[in-house]
């Protein structure tokens, strides 16, 4: 991958310094900023969170006893008065639960469908655990706000990310309820929107111990204040989402006043960085491909390493990781390969396999940031 174009907007903003001017200088210190980055990460990028719910009651659907077998549970969960309900499919290892879990939304996405994806978590004793985010809420461009969860919460103006990261937690509670996850060691992950809702659901469920999002472009993992361009392996010139993009093609997603800082993303009081540190110090693993350049190769990168410095406060550097593959926007079996190494130096000790970990496709250009962790 060669860059073309590169334009820096302005720098990322100080995740050490509070509102108040006062500076992190502690671990308690970033417990309490973490808490004030939720008004701009979280309320002004995706509208903020749903409440937790009222209750939550699980119907099995097919729970067939033999070992080895896909389990299948309907969610209903919210308010008493108006309800929301979706299914959950769990695809339990051979041998005696509870299991480390991956989460995953994208059920919409063919990848999810392939029995194949199943058992190369099963194969390994690891549950693969899928829903269909769409089932919260829909993915369209201008939802009627009445039915699903839209429907559960009328009064709270949170976008169709928030509900689907929601979704991911409510999913964790009924596999808790039921017995069968190992609360130790539990992932979340998906492609592309279902990358930023994994994203947002990692950075606010401290339960997610492993959260893997896959080229989420803009609107999550990427940064906003670098616009880039780059030649793919086929020799195409192409360029990464910007805000403007994703604002105006996917209103729903995002919180209502996001879109005032379509052309002047300089002026964000956050970036992306931000985001990803909420994950701090648990694991965060980043899924990128050379060729996916609107997802911004560059841009997600930047943001990882800005990351970092919190977790470098922790001690716990290692547990930033990224990795590009060749190929373009997808959720591929290499990919999953690379998360379960992942989860198995988690559980096991194991040593990563792979040398493609930490490894970028392109020549890396200085830091757009000039603050480092307190302690470094």
């Amino acid at each position: 991958m060669r860059i073309t174009k590169y334009e820096v907007l302005g720098k990322l903003p100080d995740p050490f310094t509070f509102a108040d001017g006062r500076k992190v200088r502690t671990t308690a210190d970033w417990e309490e900023r973490r808490r004030e980055l939720y008004g701009p990460v979280i309320e002004l990028q995706y509208g903020g969170m749903p409440p937790e719910p009222e209750f939550l009651e699980i119907d099995p659907l097919c729970v067939p006893n033999a070992v080895g077998r896909m389990n299948i549970w309907r969610i209903r969960t919210g308010t008493r008065a108006n309800p929301v309900s979706w299914t959950i499919y769990a695809h339990r290892p051979a041998g005696e639960g509870p299991w480390p879990a991956v989460i995953d939304g994208d059920l919409c996405y063919g990848c999810m469908q392939d029995p194949r994806t199943a058992e190369q978590f099963r194969e390994r004793g690891i549950m693969l655990v899928t829903f269909n985010r769409d089932e919260i809420v829909p993915d369209t461009r201008n939802p009627v706000r009445t039915g699903n969860l839209y429907g559960t919460y009328p009064e709270i103006p949170f976008s169709a990310l928030s509900a689907w990261a929601w979704g991911f937690s409510r999913t964790l509670d009924a596999l808790t309820q039921l017995g069968i996850v190992d609360l130790s060691c539990v992932t979340f992950t998906g492609l592309s929107r279902g990358g930023k809702a994994a994203l947002l659901a990692g950075a606010l469920d401290e339960r997610a111990t492993i959260v893997c999002p896959e080229a989420t472009c803009a609107g999550s993992g990427s940064c906003y204040r670098i616009h880039m361009e780059a030649e793919t392996s086929d020799g195409r010139i192409a360029r990464s989402e910007t805000l403007k993009d994703i604002v105006n093609a996917f209103p729903d997603w995002f919180g209502p006043d996001l879109k005032r800082y379509e052309d002047d993303e300089a002026a964000l009081p956050f970036d992306s960085h931000m985001l990803k540190a909420m994950v701090a110090p648990r694991v965060l693993f980043d899924c990128e491909a050379e060729d996916d350049i609107w997802a911004g190769p560059v841009n997600a990168w930047m943001t990882d390493l800005a990351a970092r410095e919190v977790w470098k406060l922790y001690g716990k550097e290692e547990n930033v990781l990224w990795y590009w593959r060749a190929g373009g926007h997808a959720h591929l079996p290499e990919d999953f390969d690379m998360l379960i190494q992942v989860i198995e130096r988690e559980r096991h000790g194991t040593p990563l396999r792979s040398e493609k970990f930490m490894k970028t496709p392109f020549k890396e250009p200085e830091p757009i940031f000039d603050w480092r962790c307190p302690t470094a």
